[in-house]
């Protein structure tokens, strides 16, 4: 929900949101520097948002990392 993040001057992610169905798969396509790592990351609790709230069945990850974590399925590029 209206996620953020901010490196110095660099807006990286501004205000996305966006929700999946249970079994649903997304995939992010854009140029570098687009802010999908970024995102991912924020979702799957391995970096804070500035701003806004990733949610995993309602659960805010930032809170309950671990909970989110085992229901979400995330395969970096290069791994």
């Amino acid at each position: 929900e209206d996620l953020r993040k901010q490196f110095g001057a660099l807006s990286a992610v501004r205000g996305v949101s966006f929700g999946l169905a249970r079994g649903e798969v997304l995939g992010f396509l854009g140029p570098n520097g687009a802010g999908k790592t970024t995102t991912m990351r924020m979702i799957g609790g391995y970096l804070e948002p500035d701003a806004g709230h990733a949610l995993i069945d309602g659960e805010d990850v930032t809170e309950s990392r671990l909970a989110a974590q085992a229901k979400l399925g995330y395969l970096p590029e290069g791994a």
